[in-house]
């Protein structure tokens, strides 16, 4: 599990060989939490959390990496062991892939699962909304006309048609958003995509998830022995960990959906939100309550993917995994669509 220290004076250290969170409560003792290494992935500190030398030790010792999150959920960086994930071979063809047809495949297709993900979403929402049925119809045609020009794209790299591409991605996320902010309540219903910062509440949360799921796939990557920096479609700008915003295409929807699900139950209100200037942020009781359903839909919960039933947080990593081994060449073409 992800332990994220988002109170502010919170202090993780040892004790008898096990975690200790202590948790400060305004005029009483501090909360306790004992746990086991074996049990924790990460420990994300959001907010001014401390954390003693001992704990940095067996952190390290366990492969658990220690993240520091911005306000909006994305690593500012991460305490990690300095050892590869896997072999250097995979790095290597990791580089000839990004300026080889290798690339062009593997892009074509986080593309298309990615909005194939965002049509099965629409095709669900349908099932549910008889009423919408004509509005959603129109948003279900254009995304298979969508993906179908994904798949007729053509070139010796990914930068032989790289705008055309991320044209045809722009499109379909504007119409599957405009989808979903159709079907909210008005009351929560946004005016498109904004983030740094976030205009409304739903925004506000869905950058935040990312943000999460951002941390998740740079570890799969990691563990896989895959470099964050070298990617294929996303330029390769300074410091810019192209790979994971390569690969983090198709398992948006991990994040996208208990999003959703928040803003359709009405779980969220003005107390999860503070005010800053020209938007809005999430609190600490608006992060507690993301995090939670976040790691419930991930971490919990279970799915039927490849004859198994997986948590998503599992298929991340594996898939992560599978990547790396088909460009060493030890499997073949392991990809799967996810219709979640």
């Amino acid at each position: 599990m992800q332990v994220y220290l988002n109170t502010f004076g919170t202090y993780l250290h040892i004790k008898d060989d096990m975690f200790e969170v202590k948790i400060p409560v305004k005029d009483g003792e501090p909360i306790k939490k004992t746990l086991a290494a074996h049990k924790v992935s990460s420990f994300v500190l959001a907010t001014s959390a401390s954390l003693s030398t001992e704990a940095v030790r067996l952190a390290l010792y366990n492969n658990i990496d220690i993240i520091f999150a911005r306000s909006d959920g994305y690593p500012l960086g991460r305490v990690w062991h300095s050892k590869l994930g896997s072999t250097t071979k995979i790095r290597k063809q990791q580089l000839q892939a990004s300026i080889n047809e290798e690339g062009v495949k593997a892009t074509k297709n986080w593309i298309s699962e990615k909005m194939t993900h965002q049509l099965e979403f629409i095709k669900d929402l349908k099932k549910h909304r008889p009423q919408m049925a004509e509005y959603l119809d129109d948003k279900i045609e254009r995304i298979q006309n969508l993906i179908v020009s994904v798949g007729k794209l053509e070139g010796n790299t990914v930068q032989d048609f790289a705008e055309t591409i991320r044209g045809l991605e722009g499109t379909a996320g504007r119409l599957y958003f405009e989808t979903i902010n159709y079907v909210l309540p008005s009351s929560y219903q946004f005016n498109g995509r904004s983030s740094r910062p976030a205009k409304d509440a739903y925004n506000a949360f869905l950058n935040y998830a990312y943000g999460i799921l951002y941390t998740r796939v740079e570890k799969a990557l990691i563990l896989a022995g895959l470099d964050p920096y070298v990617g294929y479609l996303h330029r390769d700008d300074y410091n810019q960990k192209s790979m994971v915003f390569d690969f983090i295409e198709p398992f948006r929807i991990f994040v996208e959906v208990p999003v959703f699900r928040l803003f359709t139950a009405k779980k969220v209100n003005k107390a999860h939100l503070d005010e800053i200037t020209n938007g809005v942020t999430l609190n600490k009781e608006g992060k507690e309550l993301l995090i939670k359903a976040l790691n419930d839909y991930l971490e919990e919960d279970s799915i039927r993917y490849k004859n198994r039933n997986q948590t998503r947080a599992n298929i991340i990593q594996q898939e992560a995994h599978a990547y790396a081994n088909q460009l060493i060449e030890k499997t073949k073409d392991t990809s799967e669509t996810l219709y979640l």
